[in-house]
């Protein structure tokens, strides 16, 4: 959804999660643009987007989601399966208020508990992710988040979920304004150059799976089978929580990892941070 007329745009941190590159096409005059992110918040599931030489762009025209009552007709609009072109849209109407869900990144394991959602009935599918619900005057007063294929929902109900848009907004506008948190992240992202999951054999941590060549963890010479401890002295209790404590520094940064080797060791290694995709 366009923010601003110069490029500023919002969608889903999981769309852009991963991402090395993006290009987006604006739907209005069918430009295609390069595109850096401003920030994102993986907690409330919220990515600001800057497009490069953007103009004259015509924005969403935005509600008030306090407003919002069970019952009300809503259209969900977006990208259904990513078929691109004219966007996609299905009707229905809210059905709860107020929802908690649980997503969870297929290739990591993390979860992410997102609350106070918005419940249709609307059939929202991927490719819907970071689009609008409108209200029955046009007005957006919705983020909607769809699962997709490295990001699910666990739910086994059929209903679809919106990010009130007062919610939203609050995140976007923490993230314009550069105020980083413990869960807003403004910048590009630093890398270690590893995937992580839970240890195997009952240690607190997060165990390296695999390591990318080249990265900060391999010119330190971090291997998979080791299990990530700390980071600057604070612990290391799962791989969501390596991620929270990496997100938490710039690219270029030194910092201290402590780990197990495969021996049950405990050492240490400074590792410069290089340069990765939005978490």
């Amino acid at each position: 959804m366009v923010l601003s007329s110069h490029g500023e745009v919002m969608t889903n941190n999981h769309v852009v999660e991963g991402a090395t590159m993006i290009s987006v096409v604006d739907v209005g005059n069918h430009k295609t643009y390069g595109a850096t992110v401003v920030g994102y918040d993986p907690s409330q599931d919220v990515a600001v987007l800057r497009l490069s030489g953007a103009s004259g762009l015509h924005t969403v025209k935005l509600g008030n989601s306090s407003t919002v009552k069970e019952g009300d007709g809503v259209v969900v609009v977006g990208n259904a399966e990513g078929a691109g072109g004219t966007p996609s849209y299905a009707g229905g109407s809210v059905t709860a208020l107020g929802q908690s869900i649980t997503a969870q990144d297929q290739v990591s394991g993390a979860t992410e508990q997102l609350t106070g959602m918005i419940e249709t009935n609307a059939e929202v599918i991927p490719g819907d992710s970071g689009g609008a619900m409108v209200n029955s005057a046009g007005l957006v007063i919705g983020t909607t988040s769809a699962a997709s294929q490295s990001y699910q929902f666990r739910s086994s109900s059929t209903q679809g979920y919106a990010i009130p848009i007062n919610q939203a907004l609050a995140v976007a506008a923490q993230i314009e304004s550069g105020q980083a948190s413990n869960t807003v992240h403004i910048g590009p992202t630093a890398f270690l150059g590893v995937s992580v999951q839970s240890p195997f054999f009952g240690y607190s941590g997060a165990q390296i799976a695999e390591v990318v060549p080249g990265s900060a963890a391999a010119q330190a010479g971090l291997t998979p089978g080791d299990v990530i401890t700390s980071v600057n002295g604070q612990a290391v209790s799962s791989p969501e929580s390596l991620t929270d404590l990496l997100l938490a520094e710039a690219p270029g940064a030194s910092v201290q990892i402590g780990y197990l080797d495969a021996s049950g060791q405990q050492l240490s290694v400074t590792v410069t941070l290089g340069t990765g995709p939005a978490q």
